[in-house]
């Protein structure tokens, strides 16, 4: 396919994901590195719980954060395991251990991100005997395009949101956790993290890469410490 191809494709589409799997596999003969990053839902009710949610935007949720996963994975892992090596990133919101301890705003947004770590612990257990790796990993406080519109900054001015929102401070770019992807694809040793829910600031201590202004942002552990333990942001130690 080529660096500069683009391929549109809806992951809820099974017959559109085939197809893009057999285009790499005629195009390129291999697939490395499987990256399921895949959400979309703009939609969403946050401080709802069940039976307060509307059914239909919380099935929804469900469908773009899991069964996008589930169908893209059982169409590209097959042309991933081909070769040994392969590596699968499961790409979610929070890390196994915080995700186990904390409600994460909505029953439906809770169920959606805590399922995409155990997808990964999952395909862990079935790419072993293929001496492939399968990870979750997340990023912490990201300034996506969607978090930077709403609070109505850019990332040349996002401090500016501290204003609003002070914890901010803690936010990574998201060349961040594309870092840690590249890092983790060009680790001999990956196997190592078979199964296991990685951060972006854990990964950057120990591949030593950065996020685009030199710090090393440790969102998950601030969150703990600083933010959740109700005290007042302070970045220092954390980035």
């Amino acid at each position: 396919m080529g660096a500069e191809s683009q391929f549109q494709v809806d992951h809820l589409v099974p017959d559109q994901v085939q197809e893009l799997v057999r285009t790499i596999d005629r195009d390129e003969g291999a697939l490395h590195v499987l990256v399921n990053d895949i959400w979309g839902a703009t939609t969403m009710e946050w401080n709802k719980t069940a039976w307060e949610s509307t059914l239909d935007i919380g099935l929804r949720t469900l469908r773009l954060a899991v069964d996008t996963h589930a169908i893209t994975s059982h169409f590209a892992i097959p042309l991933l395991i081909r070769k040994p090596g392969g590596l699968v990133v499961e790409v979610t919101d929070g890390t196994d251990e915080y995700n186990a301890t904390r409600y994460r705003v909505s029953f439906f947004y809770d169920l959606a991100k805590a399922a995409v770590n155990r997808m990964a612990f999952a395909l862990a257990h079935e790419l072993a005997p293929h001496n492939a790796t399968a990870v979750s990993l997340t990023p912490g406080w990201l300034r996506s395009e969607a978090m930077l519109e709403a609070y109505r900054v850019t990332e040349a001015n996002w401090r500016d949101a501290t204003a609003v929102s002070p914890h901010f401070a803690i936010s990574e770019s998201p060349a961040y956790v594309g870092r840690a992807v590249a890092a983790l694809s060009q680790d001999p040793n990956v196997a190592r993290w078979n199964g296991k829910s990685l951060s972006s600031g854990q990964l950057a201590k120990i591949y030593g890469f950065t996020d685009i202004d030199g710090s090393q942002p440790d969102a998950w552990r601030y969150l703990i410490e600083v933010q959740d333990a109700g005290k007042p942001a302070d970045v220092t130690g954390y980035r």
